[in-house]
């Protein structure tokens, strides 16, 4: 599943790529996996809306979208050409996208092929498609209109933002594996398997550790730690080990930064000791014996 640098990575070439375009048309397929409300209901709240902007919100990519064109024609609006964003604008509505196991936002030309299992694809002004593309259905896509309903909040703190005050706080009397609380997303929006793991290590901290007897200094290493990763990340493009791709279907490269995620048997990149796996919460969880204690 993509994490928070994976869907930061999407979120940002998305939105420098369709920020200031219009929806002129939405399509979506028949099946009723990906779709939090109806998809009729999705295409009628999208047609005609200008996007104002892209961002991340825990792991779902937030599109924030202003008025629909009203009396402009759709035949008008697939023949013009986007206009730049007005900072007045204020979004009168979202269209919210978690992209699940394997799920993919593409900005694609309007003519290129279409991929097997896209389940969205919306007909820009400037003769481009943004789609979404998902083979296993885990993925969710939610329109929101914001005069009638609030706007889309994550559920827990944000990791690259959090005061240490704040991240201690998170942990404290937790009988839980720091493993587990990290991946808990009421706690943390974003962080998943990889940069658990990957942060952990950096850390020195042992992932089956309990929570609340972290020290102060633990916790305090381990949020540098993770909001390290996690911007290493970022910069890198995200990992690639699986499905994941960028807005322009490009591979990310974190995945050659890996200290002990997948690496099971392989020495460590500190002290040579063959790093380990073990289950924490039911997921794979990989860790030098010797480094994080």
């Amino acid at each position: 599943m993509p994490e928070l640098p994976e869907v930061e990575t999407i979120a940002r070439g998305v939105d420098g790529r369709v920020r200031g375009d219009r929806i002129s048309e939405a399509w979506f397929s028949s099946h009723k996996e990906p779709f939090k409300n109806p998809p009729r209901r999705q295409a009628k709240g999208l047609e005609g809306r200008l996007i104002l902007g892209v961002h991340r919100t825990g792991k779902h990519i937030v599109c924030e979208l202003g008025p629909a064109a009203g009396s402009v024609a759709m035949a008008s609006l697939r023949s013009s050409r986007p206009g730049p964003q007005s900072p007045g604008d204020t979004p009168e509505a979202q269209w919210i996208v978690h992209l699940g196991m394997t799920g993919r936002l593409l900005v694609t030309p309007l003519d290129s092929p279409v991929a097997a299992h896209t389940h969205a694809r919306l007909t820009l002004a400037s003769g481009r498609e943004l789609r979404f593309v998902d083979p296993r259905r885990f993925g969710r896509l939610e329109f929101r209109d914001l005069g009638r309903t609030g706007g889309f909040a994550g559920s827990g703190a944000e990791p690259l933002t959090i005061l240490a005050e704040d991240f201690a706080a998170l942990f404290r009397a937790r009988r839980l594996a720091i493993k587990a609380a990290l991946l808990n997303q009421a706690l943390l929006a974003g962080v998943g398997n990889i940069y658990a793991d990957e942060s952990l290590f950096r850390a020195g901290i042992r992932p089956s550790k309990r929570a609340g007897r972290l020290t102060r200094a633990e916790l305090d290493r381990l949020r540098i730690a993770l909001r390290g990763v996690l911007e290493f990340a970022i910069e890198r493009g995200g990992s690639s080990v699986s499905d994941y791709v960028n807005a322009d279907g490009g591979r990310g490269f974190f995945q050659l930064e890996h200290c002990v995620y997948q690496r099971t048997g392989q020495p460590c990149v500190t002290c040579q000791t063959p790093i380990r796996r073990t289950l924490i919460a039911g997921r794979g969880t990989h860790f030098c014996p010797r480094c994080q204690r």
